[in-house]
């Protein structure tokens, strides 16, 4: 798997390794771009995630009533305790970026990969709990749990 817009057959194999037959059709793997441009539907459930350089920050989901987590809580250190660019700005190898609280959120549409997984709501709240969880043990995403949490001991 060379990045995780190759991952779409992985995901329904591991679907179906656990008796989910989800068409390939209701999943979809999309990279927002720079500046990232992040549109919602309400049919669609969502996991996604952030990466910078070569390493995954975050992964998260958002649902039908969670438009401004997928939109704009990330880029705002104020608008949760638990969102990228808090930790970004709390993380001091990111100090020589400058980033403050005024310019993270743009210094992250600009700098940071992010890549979502668009789930038809059909597909419902297990599948994207599944995926959520299978990206985060296959990423590891640097912003996810306490440090003590993430150590892998398997």
């Amino acid at each position: 798997m060379n990045s995780l817009l190759d991952m779409k057959g992985h995901l329904l194999h591991l679907l179906g390794q656990v008796g989910v037959q989800l068409e390939e059709d209701k999943i979809s793997i999309i990279n927002r771009g720079n500046p990232h441009i992040v549109p919602f539907s309400a049919d669609k459930l969502y996991v996604y995630t952030f990466k910078f350089a070569s390493e995954y920050l975050k992964v998260g989901k958002a649902g039908k009533r969670s438009k401004a987590r997928l939109q704009s809580h990330h880029y705002n250190p104020a608008s949760s305790q638990s969102n990228l660019a808090l930790s970004l700005l709390q993380d001091n190898e990111m100090k020589k970026y400058n980033l403050t609280k005024e310019n993270v959120g743009l210094w992250i549409k600009k700098n940071v990969e992010r890549v979502d997984i668009e789930i038809d709501e059909c597909a419902g709240v297990f599948v994207q709990n599944f995926v959520e969880a299978a990206l985060h043990c296959m990423l590891k995403p640097k912003y996810e749990g306490f440090e003590s949490q993430r150590e892998v001991r398997y």
